[in-house]
């Protein structure tokens, strides 16, 4: 094995050299030895299109470098995006791209693979493929050149990447990852397979998408006219893998402490995967159906041996909406029962206004308080109804009268600019809104309560309409609508206890243009990269103008990405994924939500969305409810 050689006068060049050097408290390095089947360890370097502070943060790279290094035959190992000024230091002294735990070059690992959470960061990945001498795309890669996956929630459409990935892998990680690469090993280490063959064989696993083995042929008009396989076995569409039971799954008992201070600087608890609300925009909330809960009694073991193990004293609760949590009061019970009283901080975001509760603060604020951050999503009654956010403006105002009584000066408000159906009127709903949570705070000042002064933030972000929600057959609003919709907002949110902040409009435009992309995107992506486009998704190296000209360059037209609207029976670049989520129940939802029609939650009420055959104990209940109904039919399910 190489070394890459880092001087003492190179890391003095380079700000926060900590981000290079590894070495961290919970560190996993594992020697160059054989298994005890003889060959040596397949070596696997997990890698993060960002920063060492922005991945360090991310549970998905924790959880991952913990479930490979838990197998004997496998060792995992961490690359983060290095900053510019490191990346001309390695290229002044012509340093291949490396690991932080041996500092092995990226080529001379089995296997590459890249956690994607944000569709900005696809220049990073393919700068840091460049930076490891590792050819970009599948076709050109041989024999002994590393094998490059991909996982995260934008992999549910890959498509603009997907003649530089070997593998995607489509849902939940922690099983598909390990056969994944323990089949790798038959062809890397055990010399049993051919690339190809191993291809092949990839494709054939549950959540595992092989993209070199489908053919996108297009129509004159630009849209898809089939997506076909190119070899037997492999699927039609590649099923999502989940994990069924989370307390059962891997958990990383001992987590990396960074040397530097980073953006989430905590532990973190999964409560539960999945979502029962089903909002219409939200694509979190359908890839990860169904609902899957961790007990209590398993959230504080962890808690216990995450604090133990780490030295933190503060300890995030994550979730897509922690307030549904099924036993939210008797898991709050149980962890200040571990942290009896050590001065632990536990954060609860995610919280939804309607269910947020006097009682649930005094049992946060036993700890230090943080912040709130409450999402309302819309200004206006009717608009929420569009996007099924299932809350009226009483129950929004009655959490923040609950807030302000205990103890809280205000929160961050978070709302869509653009959703479908907005008219000026939903907009001004916002400050409306704003304006009336202020008057509460006012009342409650007058009847003799103590309150803090009241601030409250707004911050409105540009709605993307995104792959496998109801909305993804509609077209994005226009930069001039939205410039309107920001001055509307801009005007009218003057008092001095409101903080307004609104979303970059260039960097939407172009998230639109990935999100819901095809392949004929990569030749763009590529000659971004020839471009020098490195940290796109950092706003100071963003250039809109740039990759106007390079769709030009290409033939490609900018607005049929993002200012289009889908046909029904359109074939969308992601058709070849399958979610559980049925194509025909997102289309009821649409036309429901045309309606402002509300859809109940998935505990309360099954709307059939196609996930029951998976299983959680929401989906179980689901699946009877579908048999009942057909039953009443005189058919059976």
């Amino acid at each position: 094995m190489s070394q890459v050689e880092l001087t003492a006068a190179l890391l003095r060049s380079v700000a926060l050299p900590g981000r290079y050097v590894g070495g961290e408290l919970n560190e996993i390095v594992k020697p160059d030895e054989n298994a005890a089947d003889g060959h040596r360890l397949l070596r696997f370097a997990l890698c993060f299109p960002d920063t060492y502070e922005i991945g360090m943060s991310n549970l998905a790279m924790r959880i991952l470098y913990d479930v490979v290094n838990r197998e004997e035959e496998l060792a995992g190992e961490r690359v983060f995006a290095p900053w510019t000024d490191m990346v001309e230091a390695m290229q002044k002294h012509d340093l291949p791209l490396f690991s932080l735990e041996s500092k092995r070059p990226l080529d001379e690992f089995d296997c590459v693979g890249f956690t994607l959470s944000y569709e900005l960061s696809y220049s990073a990945v393919l700068a840091l493929l460049k930076l490891g001498r590792i050819p970009l795309r599948t076709a050109q890669r041989g024999e002994s050149d590393p094998i490059v996956i991909a996982g995260g929630p934008v992999t549910y459409n890959i498509e603009p990447m997907a003649p530089f990935f070997d593998v995607v892998q489509i849902g939940e990680s922690e099983e598909i990852l390990p056969e994944l690469l323990h089949l790798l090993r038959e062809h890397r280490v055990k010399g049993n397979l051919s690339r190809a063959e191993f291809l092949l064989q990839a494709a054939q696993i549950e959540g595992c998408y092989v993209p070199s083995l489908y053919d996108v042929s297009y129509l004159e008009d630009g849209r898809i006219a089939a997506i076909t396989p190119l070899a037997e076995g492999v699927p039609s569409q590649v099923k999502k893998r989940i994990v069924a039971d989370l307390d059962a799954a891997p958990f990383p008992e001992k987590p990396l402490v960074p040397n530097i201070g980073i953006v989430h600087d905590r532990i973190s608890l999964e409560l539960f995967r999945g979502c029962p609300r089903g909002c219409r925009f939200c694509q979190a909330g359908q890839i990860y159906r169904p609902v899957r809960e961790r007990s209590p009694e398993q959230l504080a073991i962890q808690l216990k041996q995450l604090l133990a193990n780490s030295g933190y004293d503060e300890a995030g609760l994550l979730s897509l909406s922690t307030s549904d949590y099924s036993r939210l009061p008797e898991l709050m019970d149980t962890l200040f029962s571990v942290i009896g009283e050590d001065k632990i901080n536990l954060s609860v975001p995610s919280l939804r206004i309607d269910q947020f509760s006097l009682e649930l603060m005094e049992r946060i604020s036993r700890t230090r308080k943080s912040g709130l951050t409450f999402a309302p999503e819309a200004g206006s009654q009717r608009l929420r109804d569009v996007i099924n956010k299932g809350i009226d403006e009483t129950e929004i105002l009655e959490g923040m009268e609950k807030a302000f009584l205990g103890g809280y000066a205000g929160a961050k408000l978070y709302f869509m600019l653009g959703l479908p159906t907005e008219t000026d009127e939903d907009v001004a709903g916002i400050p409306d809104l704003v304006y009336k949570m202020l008057g509460i705070h006012r009342r409650l000042k007058d009847e003799g309560h103590r309150l803090r002064k009241p601030e409250i933030t707004v911050s409105t972000a540009l709605f993307i309409p995104k792959p496998f929600t109801p909305f993804q057959w509609v077209p994005q609003a226009t930069q001039s609508s939205l410039n309107h919709k920001v001055s509307i907002l801009r005007d009218r949110l003057k008092s001095r206890a409101v903080k307004y902040n609104w979303h970059d409009q260039e960097t939407s435009l172009w998230e639109a243009v990935l999100t819901r992309g095809d392949r004929r995107l990569a030749d763009v992506l590529e000659a971004g990269l020839d471009a020098g486009i490195y940290l796109n998704s950092w706003e100071e190296f963003f250039d809109l103008e740039i990759w106007r000209e390079l769709m030009e360059r290409f033939g490609l037209d900018l607005d049929f990405y993002v200012y289009r609207e889908r046909d029904r029976d359109e074939i969308l670049p992601w058709d070849v994924i399958d979610i559980g989520v049925k194509k025909e129940f997102l289309w009821r939802e649409y036309e429901k939500a045309i309606r402002a029609e509300l859809t109940m939650p998935c505990g309360d009420f099954c709307s059939f969305c196609g996930v029951q055959h998976l299983a959680a104990p929401i989906c179980v209940q689901g699946a009877q409810a579908v048999r009942a109904s057909k039953k009443q039919e005189g058919a059976s399910l």
